[in-house]
């Protein structure tokens, strides 16, 4: 007798909003036979301030079960659902990868910066494809990007529901309507489990159509008497789409600022996505020919990241464009949570400048959320009928109100589960239950390379951002004696010149822990590590600050 299990296991996605990336597995009595996975993004960590770049889901579970990976299918196009691939590709077994059009463009474009030439699998919608036992037919939906997918999974146990990303617009700017019949079929057909995204469970009623900041952007920008400016993510197709459009209307010219826009930009405009007349597309050298009032910039950074196109104007930093009076910059974007604090310090180094900056809590329908609002959850939750539930790509927060939303329409609240990262849960003919967590790590990713960036080198980055450097260079003999007194550069800690006596006091420790007999019976490394702990004490003690000591040592 067959015996087959379904385990659900998230390596990102659940309660960080970002980093998506999910694993439905088949068992056969016990055994594991198959793998789906579900997008491959990156997320935004709050150590970036450390240089820390972004962080990729942990995949080394898979390391030893490559062989059963089936597919990898991407949701839709945006960075938190795609932008991992091209660094664990290799380490997934190179697996075939499924998509729509535009997020297969965006995927491939982005494979390619790191070396990588293959090509994604564009789906038909029209068609059911089977990746082994799993059956999936992809369903139209709308979201902040053009060519969203949702996938209605058939497995030998049930149906899964994966509603990733999504709102119900009826009215969506570009593209298609969701496909309610294939939703309602899913429900008529039986769903064991929605996983849902939960990210706009704390707002009431229906989330609002694209079509909206389209309108907002006219009347914006026939107002604005300088650089007319907005700032969204780069993937966001759709809401860039409309600034063009409302650009052109105005006669003003066009210009992207910031790697990832112009190149996700140039990408949709080559497919057909961003339809741009040649004479309004210029480059930002091109824009002192024009006088302000004839200008359109749309610009990365929406999410006050550091260094991004947006963060070089707030700071001066951009050789051809300079924010002015009579500028007015438009953030067509919430903030990530997490995101919060370097969103509203860029605002406040914008208005800084002059600019007049509109943002979502002082003007409205400056941006259409691309989540769901509780009325379009409860729809799906309607439309979908399941048995149980998984709040996916949002917070704690967000899991909680998704829960009461399933109470308040007569669902158990047992029926849902909240998993953190790495928690599973199995599904099988005879009950569901959670099962045993698979451990995760986050892999931080640099400009030197991936999983370099650990624990200690992210306290040591924190320490030199907030306590300073000390250097303790020790020049010694063939007899381990000091040959001249040892030098002390400090950075950040404090003034060297105004603290003669602080450092006399630390030479003094150091020429009695580096006594030649000391070296007999103790390795120089030891040594090392005993000057740090009596340094950090001293300087403690005299200064209440533990700067990252580093001690050094020359022999000749």
């Amino acid at each position: 007798m067959k015996n087959f299990k379904v385990r659900f296991v998230p390596l990102g996605g659940v309660i960080g909003v970002t980093k998506n990336m999910y694993l439905y597995e088949l068992y056969l009595n016990e055994k594991l036979e198959e793998i789906l996975i579900v997008d491959c993004g990156i997320g935004f960590p709050q150590e970036k301030e450390l240089g820390v770049d972004f962080v990729i889901p942990d995949v080394s579970y898979l390391a030893d079960k490559k062989n059963k990976i089936k597919a990898l299918i991407l949701t839709h196009g945006h960075e938190d659902h795609t932008s991992a691939l091209p660094f664990v590709y290799y380490d997934l077994g190179q697996p075939p990868v499924f998509s729509s059009q535009l997020t297969a463009i965006f995927a491939e474009n982005k494979l390619k910066e790191h070396g990588i030439n293959i090509k994604i699998n564009q789906i038909n919608f029209e068609k059911k494809y089977c990746f082994g036992s799993f059956e999936i037919l992809f369903i139209k939906m709308t979201h902040s990007i053009p060519d969203t997918m949702h996938l209605l999974i058939k497995t030998p146990v049930g149906n899964f529901y994966h509603g990733s990303d999504f709102k119900f617009d009826l009215t969506p700017p570009y593209g298609d309507l969701p496909e309610f019949n294939k939703i309602t079929q899913a429900g008529k057909e039986g769903v064991l489990c929605l996983l849902s995204d939960c990210l706009g469970a704390e707002r009431e009623g229906l989330t609002l159509s694209e079509k909206v900041v389209g309108k907002t952007f006219e009347e914006e920008m026939r107002k604005t008497k300088g650089k007319f400016i907005m700032t969204t993510f780069s993937s966001n197709i759709s809401r860039i789409r409309q600034c063009v459009e409302a650009a052109i209307k105005f006669n003003r010219k066009i210009v992207f600022l910031g790697r990832s826009m112009k190149e996700n930009s140039k990408l949709a405009i080559q497919n057909g996505y961003l339809p741009i007349p040649y004479d309004f597309l210029i480059k930002e050298e091109e824009t002192k020919k024009f006088p302000p009032n004839k200008l359109c910039l749309i610009v990365a950074g929406s999410q006050g990241q550091y260094d991004s196109a947006l963060s070089k104007l707030a700071n001066g930093q951009n050789p051809n464009i300079k924010i002015a009076p009579g500028d007015r910059i438009i953030f067509s974007s919430d903030p990530i949570p997490g995101n919060e604090n370097d969103v509203y310090s860029l605002i406040e180094d914008l208005i800084g400048k002059g600019a007049d900056v509109l943002y979502s809590e002082i003007g409205d329908q400056l941006h259409s959320s691309g989540h769901g609002n509780q009325e379009d959850l409860k729809f799906l939750m309607r439309f979908t009928n399941p048995k149980y539930f998984i709040p996916i790509g949002g917070t704690v927060r967000h899991q909680k109100q998704y829960q009461r939303l399933v109470s308040d329409l007569g669902f158990a609240k047992e029926t849902v589960f909240l998993l953190k990262e790495g928690e599973t849960v199995w599904f099988s003919s005879q009950k569901v239950y959670l099962g045993e967590k698979i451990e995760t790590k986050n892999i931080y990713v640099d400009a030197y390379g991936v999983g370099d960036v650990g624990s200690i080198v992210l306290r040591d980055r924190k320490t030199l951002a907030t306590e300073g450097m000390v250097i303790a260079l020790l020049i010694i003999d063939n007899q381990g004696r000091l040959i001249t007194q040892p030098k002390l550069v400090s950075r950040g800690f404090v003034f060297e010149k105004e603290e003669k006596n602080l450092y006399q006091k630390a030479i003094k420790i150091i020429e009695k822990l580096t006594k030649p007999h000391k070296y007999h019976s103790i390795k120089i490394n030891e040594v090392k590590k005993i000057i740090v702990n009596e340094l950090e004490t001293l300087f403690f003690k005299e200064k209440g600050r533990k700067p990252l000591i580093v001690v050094e040592v020359i022999n000749l």
